[in-house]
């Protein structure tokens, strides 16, 4: 499978960064001709929207709890886990694009400094699940950015050959993205911008992860099992994080990605074992 994954990011060629691109001017562009390009009209625009999208969602107050926390790289890296073993190439752009859009999140988030919706519009209009957020973090959202980072770099290490193959596990992984990424309008944390945004922007991170681990060298030690110690090191403190969600929040998705973490133990843990013998 590592071959596979190799060989799928060697295709990559800069021109993919056009797209996302484009797609940001489209929405500065559409922004300034809603003169929405000040914090006060950005909000105001997406009210009706934002409204409409989390009165439809409100009603799976469980699922949405469930889903948005895919947006919580701690989450979702966890229940890829066992791609160490079989796709370490994979592993190694997941952590590189994770933590470009780590730092693209926070200077973002810094530069735009948008309140959130909780901030500006009255609470008792719209369903909030989980925390209020109230801070002035909304754009772009951090969740949706982690969603389509990881997503990005399983898309592309995984994209079958043949064409219709590869359009339908794009559409379906897109598909999932924005299934994801909405529930940060549903549980009442961000403006449908926001979420676009973001997810437009964890496309690129994804793809600087891929670029970044074809060109520098400096996470190959993951696919080295001499190495693997530090992986089960950073997986037990994974799992501890996780049981104290659990503690906390007692949803499905910390249990799932719990288990999946410590399938992903045992299963290096063996190969780490044997190869000592």
């Amino acid at each position: 499978m590592n071959a596979k994954v190799i060989d799928n990011y060697s295709r990559l060629k800069i021109p993919v960064f056009l797209l996302p691109f484009f797609l940001l001017i489209l929405i500065v562009l559409f922004l300034y001709a809603q003169n929405a390009l000040c914090i006060n009209e950005y909000a105001e625009i997406q009210k009706n929207s934002f409204l409409f999208i989390n009165r439809k969602l409100a009603p799976y107050p469980n699922l949405l709890h469930n889903f948005t926390q895919f947006g919580d790289a701690l989450v979702f890296l966890s229940l890829l886990g066992l791609f160490v073993l079989y796709a370490p190439k994979m592993w190694e752009a997941l952590l590189s694009g994770s933590l470009v859009s780590l730092v693209f999140c926070s200077l973002l988030k810094n530069i735009f400094a948008v309140p959130r919706p909780a901030a500006v519009f009255d609470n008792e209009g719209f369903s909030i699940i989980g925390k209020r957020l109230s801070g002035c973090t909304s754009l772009p959202s951090g969740h949706s950015i982690t969603v389509f980072t990881v997503l990005t770099v399983l898309m592309f290490a995984l994209m079958p050959k043949r064409l219709w193959y590869k359009m339908g596990w794009i559409f379906f992984l897109i598909l999932i993205g924005f299934g994801l990424a909405f529930t940060r309008v549903g549980v009442g944390a961000h403006y449908p911008i926001d979420v676009i945004v973001g997810s437009i922007v964890g496309y690129i991170c994804g793809l600087l992860g891929i670029f970044i681990s074809r060109k520098y060298k400096i996470l190959s030690w993951i696919g080295n099992k001499k190495y693997y110690h530090v992986i089960l090191l950073l997986f037990l403190v994974s799992a501890i994080l996780l049981i104290t969600k659990i503690i906390n929040e007692n949803l499905i998705v910390f249990y799932l990605a719990f288990l999946s973490l410590v399938v992903s133990l045992y299963k290096i843990f063996t190969v780490y074992v044997k190869d000592k013998k």
